[in-house]
């Protein structure tokens, strides 16, 4: 498999570099990081053990070509690059395949390729990119492979085994659609309040109100749960979101909250990756995360108030970070 990897952050490194190490031809494509990638490798560190591997370098993506599989990881805030780094990779048999959170990715992609070139896949793992080329794997790991619009093909399967092929658990989804509302479950709350947390509790009920400075601290997944304040909140947005795919006719029961939300208390403290982008000032991925499925919720007509105020404080947040402090 010559796989081209677009989008070397934590997901991108990680996956790559588990795919590299199990002997495929893995091409990354880097800008700021690819001297310390061509000189130094990746370097994962991992409870299930450390490694280091050396995948091909690229700058350019003609300087990689079209390859069988292209993998995105890159941050949905970058989705208007797609029709400049992707076709020299694209060929018409190549699996189009992006590893990106939130909703509208594969539908941003079949504007540019074939539908039926196009997969999702959703990762469920706990990682961060310390520095260039090198991520820390905390927890977790597994892919949902699905594709875009229609049933499971015999490539889903001999991708989903070329997956586990090189150590990383994939299952395949026979509906791609309910899986990203059954991410979206965790994805919202955690990565939502986990930023919004930094305004206060009170900014969840008043969030036409401005934010005053000072902000707090964003809080980590076990922050968030130790306090019975945000567990509701938790709860309230999980059953916001399962109450809306319901509307939407994807069938999602309404024990995954509990399920997801045992399963989180099982993690080590873990700041989700929108908290971390607030904190290093990079842009929200609010579109695809938490406004996208505002408004399908809104076209299905189901109630979301603690999801419509999330979105507002978000909004708030980011215009607040683009602006000097006082004093």
């Amino acid at each position: 498999m010559k796989i081209a990897v677009v989008g070397c952050g934590a997901v991108g490194s990680y996956y790559g570099a588990m795919l590299c190490r199990a002997g495929h031809d893995v091409h990354f494509l880097l800008r700021s990081d690819y001297e310390n990638v061509r000189r130094q490798g990746v370097q994962v560190h991992s409870r299930a053990g450390d490694f280091k591997t050396w995948p091909r370098c690229a700058k350019l993506a003609e300087g990689i070509g079209v390859s069988d599989v292209v993998l995105i990881a890159l941050k949905t805030t970058a989705n208007a690059q797609f029709a400049q780094l992707l076709p020299p990779l694209v060929g018409p048999r190549t699996a189009v395949v992006t590893l990106q959170n939130g909703l509208g990715n594969e539908e941003q992609l079949a504007r540019l390729f074939r539908s039926e070139q196009i997969l999702g896949g959703l990762c469920f793992v706990c990682l961060n990119r310390t520095a260039p080329g090198v991520v820390q794997h905390l927890d977790h790991g597994q892919i949902m492979l699905g594709e875009f619009g229609r049933w499971p093909e015999p490539r889903t399967c001999e991708l989903a085994t070329m997956f586990q092929g090189a150590g990383v658990t994939c299952k395949v989804t026979d509906d791609l659609a309910r899986a990203h509302w059954e991410k979206l479950v965790w994805n919202i709350p955690f990565n939502g309040l986990g930023v919004a947390s930094a305004a206060g509790y009170e900014a969840m009920f008043h969030p036409a109100a401005s934010i005053p400075y000072p902000l707090g601290h964003c809080m980590a997944t076990d922050q968030l749960l130790a306090d019975h304040r945000w567990l509701t909140l938790v709860r309230e947005l999980m059953a916001e979101v399962i109450t809306t795919a319901n509307a939407l006719g994807l069938s999602i029961a309404e024990a995954l909250a509990e399920n997801q939300i045992a399963r989180t208390r099982s993690m080590r403290a873990y700041k989700a990756s929108t908290l971390l982008d607030f904190e290093l000032g990079r842009p929200l991925e609010r579109e695809s995360l938490f406004l996208e499925p505002w408004r399908r919720a809104q076209r299905a007509g189901v109630a979301t108030p603690r999801l419509g105020a999330l979105c507002e404080v978000l909004l708030q947040l980011d215009m607040q970070r683009s602006v000097p402090l006082p004093g």
